[in-house]
């Protein structure tokens, strides 16, 4: 199993959710709205402390715990429905899940 992870534009997430829904057993994924910033080159000046503490752009985390054979076309599904070619598109990664357990109610 395997556990993907992406950063995206609030206005990707449709696109990217109709990709999904074409996926045969898409296992499902959980979505978070987040704020972040990119690294920069150098220092940035603010005039005030109110817009260095505001320097945030709103982004949606999408997270999916999938199978390992599902992995590749989940990812081209992102990726395609996610990429603008403009600065800001997100960032889109793979790791290794070492324990998965569904929470159900146990047998009797």
């Amino acid at each position: 199993m395997k556990e993907i992870k992406a950063i995206i534009r609030p206005n990707r997430l449709q696109k990217i959710r109709d990709g999904m829904r074409h996926l045969q057993g898409f296992p499902g994924m959980t979505i978070t709205h987040v704020e972040g910033c990119s690294g920069h080159a150098g220092i940035e000046k603010h005039d005030t402390l109110k817009a260095e503490l505001t320097d945030f752009t709103k982004k949606i985390r999408i997270e999916i715990v999938a199978p390992d054979e599902m992995v590749d076309e989940i990812v081209k599904s992102i990726h395609a429905a996610a990429f603008t070619g403009q600065d800001g598109d997100g960032v889109l990664w793979v790791a290794e899940v070492a324990d998965f357990r569904k929470l159900c109610k146990p047998a009797a």
